[in-house]
Parts: C-alpha cells; sequence; structure tokens
C-alpha cells in the first residue's frame, strides 16, 4: 500500500511532456498560413498629416499577417488624423488650456473655440484655482455664458462647417427654457 502511494506521488512530480505538443488542427492553419497574399491594404505606403485630403486617407494601412498592430496602423478617422498630426507637431484638437490670467468681461470675454453645435468649459475662477469648477455649458444660439461664482464671461466661437449637414436648422422643435436674462431690460446689459 505504502509503494502505491509512493509511485502516484513520484509520478504527480515528474515532469512529463506531452506526447503532441500542438493539436494538429492549428499545425494546419499554420501551416496554410504561410501560403496566405498579403492584404492589400499592407503593400500601401503609410500617408502622412500632409497628404490627408479625403475620409478615405483616414483608413491605416493595418498590420501584417501575424503581427499586433500598432496604434498608428490600426487607427482610422479622427484618431488617426490627431496620431498624423501630433506627429507633426500640429494640436489638431487646440487641447491648450483657457486663458485664466484674467476675468472675462462682456466687451472681452474669453474665447472658447468649438467645432460642434454645443460646449461646455469649466471655470475655476481668476486668479486660477479660486473655486470650484462650474460647468458652463454654451451653444451656437447662445455662445456667451457668465459664471455665476466669479462673473467671468466665456463666448463660443465656432469654428465647425456652416452647414450641418443634415438639411435642418430646427433641431426637431427643441425651443430652450427660459432664464431670467430673457426678461432683463436691454438697456441693463
Amino acid at each position: 500500500m505504502f509503494l502505491q502511494r509512493s509511485a502516484v506521488a513520484i509520478a504527480r512530480r515528474a515532469a512529463v511532456s506531452p506526447v503532441v505538443r500542438r493539436s494538429f488542427a492549428v499545425s494546419a492553419i499554420r501551416r496554410d498560413a504561410k501560403d496566405v497574399e498579403p492584404h492589400a491594404s499592407i503593400g500601401q505606403k503609410m500617408k502622412t498629416f500632409s497628404e490627408i485630403k479625403t475620409e478615405e486617407d483616414l483608413l491605416g494601412p493595418g498590420a501584417a499577417p501575424g503581427t499586433v498592430p500598432t496604434d498608428i496602423e490600426q487607427s482610422t478617422g479622427l484618431e488617426r488624423l490627431e496620431i498624423l498630426g501630433k506627429m507633426e507637431g500640429v494640436d489638431i484638437f487646440d487641447m491648450r488650456p483657457l486663458d485664466s490670467s484674467r476675468k472675462g468681461t462682456v466687451d472681452n470675454p474669453i474665447i472658447v473655440k468649438s467645432a460642434g453645435d454645443e460646449q461646455y468649459a469649466g471655470c475655476t475662477g481668476s486668479p486660477a484655482d479660486s473655486h470650484v469648477v462650474t460647468w458652463l455649458g454654451m451653444s451656437r444660439e447662445r455662445p456667451m455664458e457668465r459664471c455665476p461664482e466669479c462673473g467671468s464671461v466665456y463666448k463660443m466661437e465656432y469654428v465647425g462647417p456652416q452647414d450641418d449637414g443634415h438639411g435642418h436648422h430646427d433641431h426637431h422643435g427643441y425651443e430652450e427654457p427660459k432664464t431670467f436674462a430673457n426678461y432683463v431690460k436691454p438697456e441693463y446689459w
């Protein structure tokens, strides 16, 4: 009885190599993969930022079969445009912080550029970090907002395409709710 237990224990501890290292199905797939023609887009030359002219130019070449693609090989669309721009030193989305060295006024507001119909900006006061972040929403219909904490004024400057591409501008009949500012006399502004 003791010998049987010892033999089982020794067999468990012994390093046993498998009889077949890889299944036959995987071997057949690997053998067939060597004869595969490379994908047509892989032979393409990778375009630089200055060569991008159309949306089709924003499709990456992809990776060679059997390799892991890099970000530049697999990215498409706006992500690809941003990566190519950063490689040439161009900040596509202008990610610099807003001017917090002064307080914006109605005559000289702090400009917030936007390529969309709406933009949110976080005000931390002037000088910076004088109050907690207050998020202000601006739109094309209402481009100026005043911070309720410090009174700084922000103005959205639309830099996107002039046509929204949908063929309508009423946004399905949505009307912005009225605020106290709708009832203030113009001469008080």
